[in-house]
């Protein structure tokens, strides 16, 4: 059942507070203009008291009044770290746009850490992600066949085994953990691609010609320059070197960012202010290391070709969601495009 969020925790139940406990591995906040979002994170790092803080913050876009005074209340917000806790200071003066101040700041981090957990100010935890994470980061540590641990869910409820976590093809971005190991095949210039996409490479990958066709053109997007996207260029390095994904089988992370000043993610997602549940432990542990197909066709429709339906479907779904708090009722099919009931669990 979800749970209410960090905001809300003088109300959460005694065996959720169980599950706090101090994280061992270092933190990295995400940040640019939004001070509500960035002091609301920190409040639920706080509960978990890392002993290593990192900060990456972007500087003000010329030419948009009031932005640096965003930024300056933002890192604000951020210094009230009031446990015993070394914090790393990563602020640009000017805008450095996404891709460039994450891809950078973390490359700082890892070459000062060997593992991190990383937060964008728009992705409040439920606290037991945090447990999970140090958990499975210890695991996978010197396993090259897990290059992320997410801390999303996107299956509506439902979980293939009882297995705490499964593995996936997808590496998601909305609160996760990865090794220094695994950010180092990172290919910012995605060199390979052109072999990728001139060989057909992509359909042995992904073993669905629409699955294909969809990352094929956000990757070569990205290789053109049309799009400045960090993220795809790590999926496409994770796809090359075999790295797959540690996925919860509940939602242990919510979106907060899909609002109009949202640099990025704007209105677009139906999974925006997603709720979050509570991971249980001890962890459930899969008996083998393998991509879960069936789970990562149905995160496919539901992650990715959403971003394809109507604007006003997904807006409407959205706000379905955030007034019922109910996410398994309804499914937008692509050929139809209309809404349609969902009937019992597929």
């Amino acid at each position: 059942m979800p749970v209410p969020l960090p905001g809300d925790l003088p109300t959460v139940r005694s065996e959720i507070r169980l599950m706090i406990v101090p994280v061992e591995t270092p933190v990295v906040l995400i940040v640019f203009n939004r001070p509500d979002l960035a002091a609301r994170m920190l409040e639920t790092v706080r509960l978990v008291r890392p002993r290593r803080l990192f900060i990456i913050a972007d500087g003000p876009r010329p030419g948009r009044p009031g932005e640096r005074e965003l930024c300056l209340a933002t890192r604000a917000a951020l210094s009230r770290v009031d446990w015993p806790c070394e914090v790393v200071r990563d602020e640009a003066e000017e805008n450095l746009g996404l891709c460039r101040r994450i891809h950078g700041g973390l490359t700082r981090v890892f070459e000062a850490v060997d593992r991190a957990i990383i937060l964008e100010d728009d992705c409040l935890p439920h606290p037991s992600f945090f447990r999970y994470c140090d958990e499975l980061l210890e695991r996978y540590a010197d396993d090259p066949r897990v290059g992320s641990i997410a801390g999303n869910n996107f299956l509506n409820g439902r979980a293939r085994t009882r297995d705490s976590y499964h593995f996936s093809i997808f590496h998601h971005s909305w609160g996760w953990a990865t090794w220094r190991r695994a950010y180092a095949q990172l290919d910012m210039g995605m060199s390979l691609w052109p072999r990728v996409r001139d060989g057909g490479w992509l359909i042995d990958i992904l073993g669905d010609e629409e699955a294909a066709r969809f990352w094929g053109a956000r990757f070569n997007n990205t290789y053109e320059g049309r799009l400045n996207s960090w993220h795809y260029r790590f999926q496409l390095s994770a796809w090359l070197n075999g790295a797959l994904c540690a996925v919860p089988n509940v939602n242990l992370v919510s979106n907060l960012g899909f609002r109009p000043d949202a640099s990025t993610t704007g209105f677009r997602a139906g999974f925006a202010g997603a709720p979050v549940a509570p991971m249980r432990f001890p962890l459930l542990h899969p008996a083998f290391i393998a991509p879960d197909r069936v789970s990562d066709r149905e995160t496919f429709r539901n992650r990715f070709l959403a971003e394809r339906s109507p604007l006003y479907w997904r807006l409407l779904r959205s706000t379905f969601y955030a007034l019922t708090g109910r996410r398994d009722t309804f499914t937008l099919p692509q050929q139809q495009g209309r809404l349609v009931p969902r009937h019992g669990t597929e």
